[in-house]
């Protein structure tokens, strides 16, 4: 029973590091993923406030503040004008939202950053790097701290989720009758 035993247990320290590693892997990778993400949104608000330079040089030129020359594109009696109103009313909210998202990521500290990108994430965005994503190797205090975060949280997912329910069914199987109460 006994080489059977230290066999078995040789077998779980293996695990144990095996999840270590698979956990440090998998959470370092997130700091990159939002660096990468952070370039990206970088390139759409550069182009979103782009488009809303050209509709803002376009109001100067009319004599018009942009506010004045939304409203008066949006209350145009041909249709395809007034659209135009919404278009630019949505370039106004674009680049608002994106500079609210990259502020609120760069500012964000080594641990809210994660809960901070959750909350300000953009999807389409998301979707495109992750399309492209490309892993790196962390280098920095923050993908070590990631990759420290992820060790424990595999192996405690482990050892709470799989080991001590099997361990304590057995436990329980193993047990004599006449000690079962």
């Amino acid at each position: 029973m006994k080489p059977a035993q230290s066999l078995l247990g040789a077998g779980e320290g293996l695990l144990d590091r095996l999840l270590c590693v698979f956990g440090a892997v998998v959470f370092s990778q997130a700091p990159e993923f939002m660096q990468q993400y952070l370039q990206r949104l970088g390139g759409h608000l550069d182009e979103a406030r782009r488009q809303l330079q050209q509709f803002q040089e376009t109001a100067a030129q009319s004599g018009l503040s942009l506010d004045r020359f939304i409203a008066q594109t949006s209350t145009n009696a041909d249709t395809a004008v007034a659209k135009l109103g919404a278009v630019m009313s949505g370039a106004v909210a674009r680049v608002d939202t994106l500079e609210s998202a990259q502020s609120a990521l760069q500012h964000a500290s080594l641990f809210s950053r994660p809960f901070v990108f959750l909350r300000h994430v953009d999807s389409s965005i998301a979707n495109s790097t992750w399309s492209i994503f490309k892993p790196a190797v962390p280098t920095t205090a923050e993908g070590l701290v990631y990759a420290l975060c992820g060790m424990l949280v595999f192996i405690a997912i482990y050892h709470l989720g799989v080991k001590y329910p099997i361990v304590h069914f057995q436990a329980r199987r193993v047990r004599p009758a006449w000690k079962k109460v």
